[in-house]
């Protein structure tokens, strides 16, 4: 499938991977649309990108998505690729007290999101030739990382569903999925800054570079970098690759002075 002359809407399209499928699909002659929650980082992104369409949206709420289709449909009715991208990760100690609505929320972004948006878009989709829903999961869907349980959980989730629309969609509705390793964005240094001391991300302009050209290629499942190793060891020795990540992230301690 060519990423090319298309029209693109992407959840979460304000920062991190979002906004550089974004920039990279802008420059692949496509039509972009991004929808974030905040105003002010919609308005910088446009700012970079005048030709870049932005809708303020939240994936997590019902209401906002059927007003968004409304919006899209109206606006952009040659939509062909839904990529469902909008995501929170959080450093999570279950052992303290969190609000019922708060431990769950990212499986109302990361993983309710994209089935509703799914849900709500598909008939678009399928009336396209080449209509195509592309979601953003995780390595940490096939190793999880301890500190970060309902975000490994809701990507493990998103990964299992993404696997059954591709059957159920077979002949219709292309789809794909783009599981990332740990990439250099804000989000990644503002929950694990402590534990990813002396480690480094993959950079966020490489992975969707070869996102991009995995999909063209017509690899329906993209893992770079470590989240290929992460799919390879759940099968080998699933065990001692979480044991390894437990112990990779754990805080290290501050030197003597």
């Amino acid at each position: 499938m060519q990423l090319k002359q298309r029209t693109i809407l992407i959840t979460g399209g304000t920062s991190g991977i979002g906004l550089e499928l974004a920039r990279q699909l802008l420059a692949r002659n496509n039509t972009v649309i991004v929808t974030g929650r905040d105003a002010d980082r919609l308005a910088l992104a446009q700012r970079e990108m005048p030709a870049l369409h932005g809708i303020l949206s939240d994936v997590s709420n019902a209401d906002a998505i059927g007003a968004l289709h409304a919006t899209v449909l109206d606006r952009f009715p040659s939509l062909d690729v839904l990529i469902n991208n909008a995501g929170v990760m959080r450093n999570l100690d279950l052992t303290q007290t969190h609000a019922l609505a708060d431990v769950t929320r990212e499986i109302d972004i990361n993983l309710r999101g994209p089935v509703h948006m799914v849900q709500q878009f598909l008939p678009q989709l399928q009336a396209r030739k080449q209509g195509a829903i592309i979601n953003i999961t995780s390595g940490l869907a096939f190793v999880p990382l301890a500190i970060a349980p309902v975000y490994s959980a809701t990507k493990a989730a998103l990964h299992a569903y993404t696997r059954a629309l591709r059957v159920q969609l077979a002949g219709r509705v292309e789809v794909f999925e783009i599981a990332p390793p740990g990439v250099e964005t804000p989000l990644l240094r503002a929950e694990f800054q402590a534990e990813m001391q002396g480690q480094k991300g993959m950079a966020v302009d490489a992975l969707v570079r070869q996102a991009i050209a995995g999909i063209e290629a017509g690899r329906v499942e993209i893992r770079p970098g470590l989240a290929n190793v992460l799919k390879a060891m759940s099968r080998i020795a699933p065990e001692f690759m979480f044991r390894q990540m437990t112990k990779m992230m754990k805080p290290k301690p501050a030197p003597a002075v």
